[in-house]
Formats: C-alpha cells, sequence, structure tokens
C-alpha cells in the first residue's frame, strides 16, 4: 500500500493561510482607527485602491492577458458582477457593524458561514447531505431562533454577513478564474461607481480625503492592501494543505473578532447569547467532525486502492 504524499510546501502553506485568517480576524481594530468615515465611503476606497494594488501585482505576474480574456465572457462578466456586489454588501455591512459596536455579531456571520453553505449546496445544487451535516445545520437553526426568542433579537448583520459570503463563495465555485484575477475582474466591475462616488463627495465637500490628518489618509490608502494581502496568503495555502486543515483554520478569523468584541470593545454577551451561541458552536464542531471523518475515509480508501 502506498501512503498519498502530503505537499512539500504543507507546513508553510498552514502558516501562510493561518496568517491571512489571523490579519482577517485582526482587521476590526483596523477598522475601529476610522470610526469617523462612513463605512460606505470606506468600501469604495477599498475598491478603488486594492484594484490599483492587484493591477501592480498582475503586472508583476504578466498576467494581463488572462485578465482581457476573462472581459471576452459575457457568462464570466456576469457572475463576476454579481459576486462583487455579495462582496461589496458583505464589505459595507461588515464594517458598519464594526464601527457601531457589533463585533460579536459580526463573528457569529462568519461562524455560521460554513453552515449556510452546506444549506445552499443542498437546496440550489441539489448536493446529498450526510446525517451530521443535517444535524448541524439544525443545531445552527436552533441557536439563531434562540438569539430571536430569547433575547429579542433579529442578528440580522449576522444572517447578512453570511448570506452574503456564502452566496459570493457559491458564485466563485463557478467562475474559472483564479484568486487574484477573479478579484480583479470584481473590482474593475465596481471600479466605475466606486471612483464616481470618490469623486462627488469630494466635489461636495463630505469625503475623507483631504480633510482628515495625515494619519487618518495613510490608513485609508492602504486599506487596498489589508484586502489583497490576506487573499494572497489565503490562496496560497488552499493550495498546500488538506481541505480539512483548510476548514479548522477558517474558524481562527471569526474567533478572534469573537474575543476582541467581547474583552477588548466590552461588548454585551449575556446568558441568552452565550446559550444561543453554544448551540452554534456545537454545529460547527459537529460539521467539522463530520468533514474530518469524511476525508479520513477517502484517504483511507485510496490508500487501500494504492
Amino acid at each position: 500500500m502506498s501512503k498519498i504524499p502530503a505537499h512539500p510546501d504543507a507546513a508553510r502553506g498552514a502558516l501562510s493561510a493561518a496568517s491571512g485568517f489571523l490579519i482577517w480576524g485582526l482587521v476590526p481594530i483596523y477598522w475601529k482607527q476610522l470610526q469617523s468615515v462612513a463605512a460606505l465611503e470606506l468600501i469604495t476606497h477599498r475598491i478603488v485602491w486594492s484594484l490599483v494594488f492587484l493591477l501592480g501585482v498582475i503586472a508583476w505576474q504578466g498576467n494581463f492577458p488572462a485578465l482581457r480574456a476573462a472581459f471576452n465572457s459575457r457568462r464570466l462578466v456576469g457572475l463576476n458582477l454579481l459576486s462583487s456586489l455579495l462582496l461589496a454588501a458583505n464589505w459595507t455591512v461588515y464594517v458598519w457593524a464594526v464601527n457601531n459596536g457589533h463585533v460579536i455579531e459580526s463573528s457569529l456571520g462568519y461562524f455560521l458561514v460554513p453552515l449556510v453553505n452546506v444549506a445552499l449546496g443542498s437546496l440550489l445544487l441539489h448536493e446529498r447531505l450526510r446525517r451530521l451535516q443535517w444535524t448541524a445545520i439544525g443545531c445552527a437553526a436552533l441557536g439563531v431562533g434562540f438569539l430571536l426568542v430569547r433575547a429579542g433579537h433579529v442578528p440580522w448583520i449576522a444572517l447578512t454577513i453570511a448570506a452574503t459570503w456564502a452566496g459570493y463563495g457559491l458564485l466563485k465555485k463557478k467562475s474559472e478564474l483564479g484568486a487574484i484575477t477573479g478579484l480583479a475582474v470584481e473590482t474593475l466591475l465596481l471600479f466605475p461607481a466606486a471612483a464616481g462616488l470618490l469623486l462627488w463627495w469630494n466635489h461636495t465637500g463630505t469625503g475623507a480625503l483631504g480633510r482628515v490628518d495625515t494619519w487618518h489618509h495613510a490608513l485609508i490608502l492602504f486599506v487596498g492592501v489589508l484586502t489583497a494581502i490576506p487573499l494572497l496568503m489565503f490562496a496560497y495555502g488552499a493550495q498546500r494543505i488538506r481541505l480539512t486543515t483548510l476548514g479548522l483554520l477558517q474558524y481562527l478569523a471569526p474567533s478572534v473578532q469573537f474575543l476582541l468584541g467581547y474583552f477588548l470593545y466590552r461588548e454585551p454577551f449575556d446568558a441568552a447569547r452565550l446559550q444561543a451561541y453554544a448551540f452554534i458552536w456545537c454545529g460547527l464542531a459537529l460539521y467539522s467532525a463530520d468533514g474530518f471523518w469524511t476525508q479520513r475515509r477517502l484517504l483511507l480508501k485510496s490508500v487501500g486502492a494504492g
């Protein structure tokens, strides 16, 4: 029997992916420094300056032919337009939530993403779910219902973040573009609207550029790099580590966000919310265990076949 070898760069891949998720987890600290700027304006800056950064990366890679080719397909343009709108909605709600004292609830949205992905796969792609996956989704649904009944709170921030990010992931699965090219296409499609808004706000005197101090100017101009670097780390790691490892590492970002919201920003987290989150975390544990056992069975089967 032959054992399937791990990728030779697996350790560096895991470190890269974990670093990307850690940056995503810590990014609320960054957005909190820009509370005086409206969330929508921050997202328009993110679109414009991330495009500058991405075009620089593509130029360094010499990959402009792939970028041009993407615009020759109406299907790809349509898919990427939809995904870019979902991504922009996700970013806007997330930044607004962070800067309005809802870091914990925004972390819940990203905790829910894997389970929403599974549910969408069943509903839209007609994927057959295993019993443990159904149980995991049921636990998460109970947790959300618990928030509604016991806490008297509809977690619209978490649900919007989870739905938009899961929808974005679903559309990305249908796109043949790589991570950098795909993000560049999405950003290019949103660039005219983003640049137009920034010019209008500057014309009317309501924009941040030219009206904030040097430190805040630097933070605003850096949002493009802040967007792209974790994505590059994630893409590098995803190519070099097992799917189960990547699935476990993805919980690092919302876990760090949750800890920031609770310990650093002192957001409220009463017993009712704790009980609701416990159901959701239980569902995630079941989902992760199911993924681990399934991957293990497939690995043992492939080793046996060898």
